[in-house]
């Protein structure tokens, strides 16, 4: 099968080592794939994603660890990707804001959901301090985190949030479900990096 490609109106062929460069550099940056929300959510997967939640802090502690010991934290997973230390630093961040959201989903009717710049977050300086205040956040942050989603009813998870960068009116349900996802996405990154250490 031929593959081609448009430059200023012109058909052109593609080689087969771009579209194999092209598709490793997607495979490294989202290593379980990107992330595809449901058009329906079961109890059954909530419970799923919400075990996934409270797996991660301990998966991502002993990736870390190793990572660390191999003295790799700056090493980055892809080209142009981030370190191992922003990988760890970046996850306790993101979650917080998750954290935060669903309290505001759960409080306020169809709330606003702040944005916020995780690529200059990524480069502030305690993006470049040691792992352990991140990594213990991130522990006690899902200790607090999983029993509160473990408590909530059905009709909970039907609740909205909008968020203004997407332009997307999201429930709890699917929140759940991208931050799951997120986090074995950047478990991925760590666990990529030791393959390649």
């Amino acid at each position: 099968m031929l593959y081609f490609y448009h430059i200023a109106g012109l058909v052109r062929p593609l080689s087969l080592r771009i579209i194999y460069q092209f598709l490793f550099m997607i495979n490294l940056q989202y290593p379980i794939g990107r992330y595809e929300p449901l058009a329906q959510v079961s109890p059954q997967q909530i419970i799923a994603w919400i075990n996934d939640l409270e797996q991660l802090p301990d998966l991502f502690k002993a990736a870390a660890a190793k990572i660390e010991a191999k003295g790799h934290l700056e090493k980055t997973y892809r080209p142009e990707g981030w370190t191992a230390r922003q990988v760890i630093h970046h996850v306790p961040d993101s979650h917080s804001n998750a954290y935060i959201r669903f309290k505001i989903g759960l409080t306020e009717t169809a709330p606003t959901i702040r944005p916020y710049n995780e690529v200059e977050w990524a480069l502030l300086p305690d993006s470049k301090a040691g792992t352990r205040g991140s990594l213990n956040l991130l522990t006690a942050l899902h200790e607090k985190w999983v029993p509160l989603l473990r408590a909530l009813r059905t009709s909970d998870w039907e609740r909205t949030v909008f968020h203004p960068a997407t332009k997307e009116t999201i429930t709890l349900a699917s929140l759940l479900g991208h931050y799951s996802w997120h986090g074995r996405h950047h478990l991925g990154h760590l666990q990529l990096i030791l393959q390649n250490s």
